[in-house]
């Protein structure tokens, strides 16, 4: 792996091979290292689900190999020392992701003619908080990149209001904790997601360029957060071909009034601001990524590790008490509406164009 050459863009060995026929045993012959490689790819959870054979894997392991190099590099990884918990996120879950929304793209894009106009696909991960949802897309948005697909990246975070409308929020529903702060339906500039996304979609030619929004929560106003100033937003320019879009509660549908009220009564104001939702967000989005978790209360975990880390870091941290403050405001939400989530999948999703994965409290796929 010393030697590297980056994923190749759009030429004969371009981004991921095509698809080949089921075979039981790889054709071409393997180096012991790259045999190696090929039998830890097979050992995880995702690469059957997304349809990719042994033969198609045997068949492009150089490829494989280029791409986690670019994906170690990225990530500050040691790519020559790459542990097992480091070459499984690699390997069994980051690239397996990105042949998967490939394939989205690819299909999305055979349904046009030559010389239409092609918006781009739109890919939502609906993933809770601090179960490495950014991590990944921006793993999958470096690799669109490298593979010669122009992609951008957006979270619902970026859509928060301002810090003078989160005030007027929370002074129009005193006492309700989920209003308080960002975070819950409510508390997102819905006509400024619109817009954006629709922007995004008109990104079809060469030199067509727009700045995409970004949220402030860590400098701004201590912490509370505010809207970034344009002039830090990053640029991006068509022709768009990929967009991914992130956040802890997309695809979350509204319930009967009873069933959130049972969850916790301050949810009913949250559940009638999420029915605006589905035509804000969900409707721009055509394939999804759903990252599944057995438990909520792993969200706090991950938080509270988050801070730590941040700590040791040099940066400030939250307190235990203040990370617990912080994540029982999402909690009534992920015990009202992840069930439905994982039943059904998102608002408006088709199983065609679904990837459920479920992960451990490492944030490890595994078997569902």
């Amino acid at each position: 792996m010393d030697a590297f050459l980056p994923c190749p863009d759009d030429g004969p060995t371009a981004s991921p091979p095509p698809r080949a026929a089921a075979s039981s045993s790889p054709s071409p012959a393997l180096s012991a290292s790259e045999r190696d490689l090929y039998d830890f790819i097979f050992s995880g959870p995702l690469v059957d689900r997304i349809g990719h054979t042994k033969e198609k894997v045997a068949g492009s392991i150089d490829w494989w190999l280029r791409c986690g190099v670019q994906v170690a590099r990225l990530l500050r990884l040691d790519e020559r020392r790459l542990s097992e918990a480091e070459k499984a996120r690699v390997y069994q879950f980051y690239i397996p992701v990105f042949l998967w929304c490939e394939d989205q793209v690819v299909e999305h894009r055979a349904k046009y003619d030559d010389g239409d106009d092609i918006p781009p696909l739109v890919i939502g991960v609906s993933a809770p908080q601090g179960s490495g949802k950014t991590t990944l897309v921006s793993a999958l948005d470096h690799l669109f990149q490298v593979a010669g697909r122009k992609s951008a990246t957006l979270s619902i975070d970026d859509f928060y209001l301002t810090a003078k409308e989160q005030n007027e929020l929370r002074d129009r529903y005193p006492g309700n904790a989920l209003l308080e702060l960002r975070g819950n339906a409510g508390s997102h500039d819905l006509q400024f997601s619109v817009e954006t996304l629709e922007s995004l979609m008109k990104l079809t030619k060469e030199g067509i360029k727009m700045k995409v929004p970004r949220y402030d929560k860590v400098k701004a106003f201590g912490g509370r957060g505010d809207r970034a100033d344009p002039s830090v937003w990053p640029e991006v320019e068509g022709p768009l071909e990929v967009v991914l879009f992130e956040g802890w509660m997309l695809g979350f549908k509204p319930l009967p009034n009873e069933v959130v009220k049972a969850v916790d009564p301050q949810l009913e104001v949250v559940n009638k601001n999420l029915e605006a939702y589905y035509d804000a967000w969900d409707r721009f989005i055509k394939s999804w990524i759903v990252i599944k978790i057995r438990e909520p209360s792993c969200v706090y975990q991950w938080r509270l590790q988050a801070e730590i880390a941040m700590k040791a870091d040099g940066k400030p941290g939250m307190s235990d008490e203040e990370v617990m403050d912080f994540v029982s405001r999402y909690l009534p939400a992920y015990h009202a509406y992840l069930p439905k989530l994982y039943k059904e999948g998102p608002n408006g999703s088709k199983p065609d164009h679904l990837l459920v994965i479920d992960i451990d409290e490492g944030r490890n796929p595994i078997c569902g």
